[in-house]
């Protein structure tokens, strides 16, 4: 038996995911993400690693772009096969494309009046890396699948989804290889949630597996509670009405926007918190909150009771939602204290840049992190306490508050994820530790190593392995 297998994204970094399976002639992708790093962006622009016509398959394990992004670039340059996922997955990775496709051909265009008025070249192409046409292409090749049904891929390869416990509609992917009357399990962890979430179910345990993908995005850290994370947003939105401020979220459209939603209804219920006007000022946001109110089967026995008792809690009274650009426009011309809720989670593109540059200037504002920033984004740069930053070609001083909650994450921590690996009942002969900085990667491989005995690696980018 050889299985052979390539890091192509998100190793050692936590965007553009990227691994390709090759068992003698069948390949398959597990996910195709957007590096979002500004450092890293280049590798969006270069060629696959095998011609896209000779893959297979595409697995996805969820519809975040850092996982999903690159599929119109795939697809336009000859990948022809299935894309399998969840159907929820595969509704909200419609919104995401198109809405990256738009934002690729709007920045292009951009770059293009810019470099023109500067009179200099841009470090990428003046041409979007791909078209909304490029994604609408890949929209007939999604192909649903239910959880822990599995599927055939070609003689010797067998995909089974289950549910990952991070957004909705995510997976951890079990796949299996049969070659030469032997079976060989491959677990690819996707992104893991946490326990005990709001709106989604727990991640799923597994007994067994010979090789291990495990994510660290946050393997070098514990989070705190969900209690502190409510506690804490209603400090800030307390805090900041007082102050006569308002409060700018940047948020990623699927799940944590809503998660916010989530939390906020408890502290109105509970009294925590005044009434506020709440602006969720994303068109994607707001499309995914309606694929989340359409597959409510996915919702964890909380959730299902909250909604029972309580109606929906993306109806919070107060919110508003911000679909066009005129009414984007009129929230910074609303006088008082308001929340706005606007993507992107990572301050890389979206209207959350408008928001900033009327608000990061202002004493009495707060700038409210609620998810990971990745080195060389924006977010990353504001949340680590740069004094001056640039926002749409333009300088700003940061005077706002700047809050950062770590509990609102949708990825597991150390912890949570070395008790996710101990459920397996037999070592397994490698664990891969992948889409993780390279010093929370590193870290969380160490730490498997020294608790559990078992072989890790932490692979980089375009490393490849063979499998016996």
């Amino acid at each position: 038996m050889r299985l052979k297998l390539q890091f192509l994204g998100a190793a050692q970094n936590v965007t553009g995911s990227r691994h390709l399976l090759q068992a003698d002639g069948t390949r398959v992708l597990v996910d195709c993400g957007l590096y979002q790093e500004r450092q890293l962006r280049a590798r969006n622009w270069e060629a696959f690693a095998v011609p896209p016509g000779s893959i297979d398959a595409v697995l996805l394990t969820h519809a975040h772009l850092d996982h999903c992004g690159l599929l119109p670039k795939l697809v336009r340059e000859g990948f022809k096969g299935k894309i399998y996922c969840t159907a929820a997955t595969a509704e909200i990775a419609q919104i995401i494309l198109l809405d990256s496709a738009k934002i690729q051909e709007e920045d292009a265009k951009y770059k293009r009046k810019r470099h023109k008025r500067e009179g200099r070249k841009g470090p990428y192409p003046e041409v979007p890396l791909y078209t909304t046409e490029d994604a609408e292409a890949c929209l007939p090749l999604f192909e649903h699948v239910t959880y822990r049904k599995s599927i055939d891929i070609g003689d010797e390869v067998e995909a089974t989804f289950y549910d990952a416990g991070h957004v909705l509609g995510s997976s951890i992917i079990r796949v299996k290889v049969r070659q030469e009357g032997r079976e060989r399990i491959v677990l690819f962890s996707g992104d893991i949630g946490r326990p005990d979430r709001p709106i989604v179910c727990d991640p799923t345990v597994f007994r067994r597996a010979d090789y291990v993908f495990i994510e660290s995005t946050y393997g070098d850290r514990v989070h705190q509670g969900p209690e502190d994370t409510k506690k804490m947003i209603g400090e800030v939105i307390n805090s900041t009405i007082k102050a006569g401020g308002n409060i700018i979220v940047p948020s990623f459209a699927l799940e944590r926007s809503q998660e916010v939603l989530y939390y906020i209804n408890e502290l109105l219920l509970e009294g925590a918190i005044p009434q506020l006007k709440i602006f969720l000022d994303s068109p994607m946001a707001t499309r995914v909150t309606r694929v989340f109110k359409r597959h409510a089967e996915l919702f964890d026995e909380e959730m299902t009771e909250f909604v029972k008792r309580h109606k929906s809690p993306f109806d919070l009274p107060g919110l508003e939602l911000a679909g066009r650009a005129e009414e984007s426009k009129a929230i910074n011309r609303i006088k008082g204290p308001v929340m706005v809720i606007a993507g992107s989670g990572m301050c890389t593109g979206g209207r959350v840049k408008y928001h900033l540059v009327n608000n990061i200037s202002r004493p009495e504002c707060t700038i409210m992190f609620v998810g990971y920033q990745a080195i060389g984004t924006l977010g990353r740069r504001i949340v680590n306490g740069e004094k001056k930053v640039r926002i749409l070609g333009r300088d700003y001083q940061v005077k706002a508050r700047v809050v950062r909650i770590h509990g609102f994450s949708a990825h597991a921590d150390r912890n949570e994820l070395l008790e996710w690996l101990r459920e397996l009942e037999a070592p397994p002969r490698r664990v891969f530790v992948v889409h993780g900085e390279a010093e929370s990667a590193c870290s969380f491989g160490d730490y498997v190593r020294e608790q559990t005995g078992w072989e890790v690696t932490v692979p980089a980018y375009r490393d490849q392995v063979v499998l016996d």
